[in-house]
């Protein structure tokens, strides 16, 4: 079964500096009906997602249909709206949330453009942990300027018991932005590593698959190639607000499959010429992103692989040669978005 990601709206109340999806909100009378989603096949997980997930006034009937769909339900949220949030996870226990936090308070609400965002979205983890819920925690966005907070953060997570993803800043079509660019990339990669070693430490295959995903997110930090090939729009595939079925939100451009509204069956804009063109425009894109959304369909298609840099990041961890596993020479030999931003890369390639 495939992955997705429903990518309920446009609208956020925040102003992320890395994610500028807040100037171009989606109208309310232009997403997606919640019956739409009737049309999705059996899924293993669906995230849910924005802009802010929790502005949309009928999510509960999304999330009605999709936990009927898919074995697990998550939600990626900024954390405000502390009421709808909790008011959920009573109707749906079994539902994971994700707080996304780009530091301590300082640091995050200094880049989420939301004074007491940082308080706010402890206060929901904390009403969450209240509740009895088991799949929570936190998730921050490295962009070169809050690297100091991450193992604050992270030790801040493992002292609540909650888990901890991670990501960098990309340019793409979703996030409406074409100039992020970390100046530190030496700096990141370094918290990146320091983060891997530590998961490795820890007496748990799944602290150490994340290690791999680390690893991998600090490769991409530097500017080289994924570890493994991505499989977007093949083992996982995006629902956009107005019902376009996309391959994931990394690109430059939007390529849709088609649209749900517009078939009877999801297998029909599945297995359709136009989503075969979209997957030969997955196999030649060389942005070499590294997010979650595709990563971990990789991850699970590849075990061996991950199972293989495991088992020699652990021996060399325990030889006390960890540094060399984790650690890479600050290089940016390819040119991506997030090591390098598609203007300043179209002046690098105009003056050749």
């Amino acid at each position: 079964m495939m992955d997705a990601c429903a990518i309920v709206t446009y609208r956020c109340p925040f102003r992320c500096r890395m994610c500028a999806i807040w100037q171009h909100p989606s109208m309310r009378e232009e997403e997606f009906s919640p019956s739409v989603l009737e049309k999705l096949p059996r899924l293993n997980a669906v995230n849910i997602t924005g802009g802010e997930p929790f502005v949309r006034e009928d999510l509960d009937d999304i999330v009605r249909i999709l936990s009927g769909k898919a074995r697990r339900v998550v939600f990626s949220t900024n954390g405000w709206y502390t009421d709808r949030i909790v008011a959920m996870a009573r109707r749906y226990p079994g539902a994971g949330f994700r707080i996304s936090l780009e530091g301590l308070q300082e640091k995050n609400d200094a880049l989420r453009g939301m004074p007491g965002g940082f308080e706010r979205g402890m206060e929901t983890l904390r009403a969450l942990q209240a509740l009895g819920c088991k799949d929570i925690g936190l998730a921050i966005t490295l962009s070169g300027s809050n690297q100091e907070d991450l193992m604050p953060l992270y030790r801040l997570s493992r002292q609540m018991g909650v888990q901890f993803a991670t990501a960098a800043v990309h340019n793409s079509f979703y996030f409406h932005k074409d100039d992020n660019v970390i100046a530190d990339r030496a700096g990141v990669a370094a918290a990146l590593a320091a983060l891997a070693g530590q998961m490795l430490a820890e007496p748990s295959f799944k602290s150490w698959a994340r290690a791999y995903f680390n690893d991998g997110l600090k490769g991409y930090v530097l500017g080289r190639p994924r570890p493994l090939p991505c499989r977007a729009g093949t083992s996982n595939f995006f629902v956009d607000p107005f019902g376009e079925v996309l391959p994931c939100n990394g690109m430059a451009e939007a390529l849709s499959m088609g649209n749900l509204a517009r078939v009877e069956h999801f297998d029909a804009l599945w297995n359709s010429s136009r989503a075969r063109e979209v997957r030969q425009a997955v196999a030649s894109c060389r942005r070499n992103c590294w997010m979650m959304g595709t990563a971990s369909p990789a991850i699970k298609s590849h075990p061996l692989q991950v199972a293989g840099w495991i088992a020699g990041a652990q021996c060399r961890r325990m030889s006390g040669r960890c540094g060399s596993v984790l650690k890479h020479p600050p290089d940016c030999r390819a040119e991506r978005c997030g090591a390098m931003s598609d203007s300043g890369r179209e002046k690098k390639e105009g003056g050749r």
